[in-house]
């Protein structure tokens, strides 16, 4: 069984497997997403964006369409790698450490589809909070959007298998401590192989102390991607918007 003993993120992310297990994602959805968010931020035409943790880019491309001026980050150096083929004079990637400001400020800077609480240090939540601060000019707005915690762990699926390009996925999910887990085993070109995914189970209460500490203000809390009132316990989202 090969187990990866590294951070969790930078070697799964890093993996094909994990672009095969996720690769049916709702492509229409996050467009339409993209489409709602983008107008009700009322983002200046042209205007510059930073998605921040934007694995292969399918977001940033999708707003560089709608022309916007796009710079997509992410640590995952494949991710990237792969971004980069769609790159465009108003459409750049780089690998970059999200706990870190980035050298440019932005009308809008984004942290999409649960790409926070990844981090085993509480710090470096803290510090991606204050990097985001840091990265927006003085008129920029700043959305997170995350699972509703609350909600995932009373509908949790405690097993799946899910079989995609003739792997078979067995998955088991769980809450445990702060955090919840998602165990992923499967067999591939004759090895087995074992990943686990760790989000800190954070509520909208965690991030409003994250934000004081960090100094930025919470604006609009929605709980889903057509940003309709948030809900503890029906919302699947947890949509922040602030700066």
């Amino acid at each position: 069984m090969t187990k990866h003993t590294t951070t969790w993120f930078t070697s799964w992310f890093d993996t094909p497997f994990y672009h095969i297990l996720y690769k049916e994602r709702d492509e229409s959805e996050a467009h339409a997403f993209m489409d709602t968010l983008t107008d009700y931020l009322n983002v200046p035409e042209h205007g510059t964006i930073l998605d921040l943790a934007c694995g292969r880019g399918r977001h940033a491309r999708y707003l560089n369409k709608m022309g916007y001026d796009v710079t997509g980050v992410d640590l995952s150096e494949n991710s990237i790698n792969f971004a980069k083929k769609f790159e465009n004079h108003r459409l750049h990637f780089e690998v970059h450490d999200m706990c870190k400001p980035y050298r440019k400020q932005f009308d809008a800077v984004f942290n999409l589809f649960t790409s926070f609480g990844y981090f085993e240090d509480d710090a470096d939540n803290l510090n991606t909070i204050k990097a985001i601060k840091s990265n927006l000019n003085e008129d920029g707005f700043a959305v997170i959007d995350f699972m509703n915690s609350e909600f995932v762990i009373d509908t949790l699926v405690p097993e799946e298998v899910k079989t995609v390009d003739d792997i078979e996925f067995n998955i088991k999910r769980y809450a445990e401590g702060e955090y919840i887990i998602k165990d992923i085993r499967f067999s591939a070109d004759g090895k087995d192989y074992y990943f686990q995914e760790r989000v800190r189970a954070f509520t909208l209460k965690d991030f409003q102390e994250l934000f004081e500490q960090a100094g930025v203000y919470l604006l609009d809390v929605f709980g889903d991607h057509k940003l309709r009132k948030f809900s503890p316990k029906t919302s699947e989202r947890l949509v922040m918007i602030f700066k």
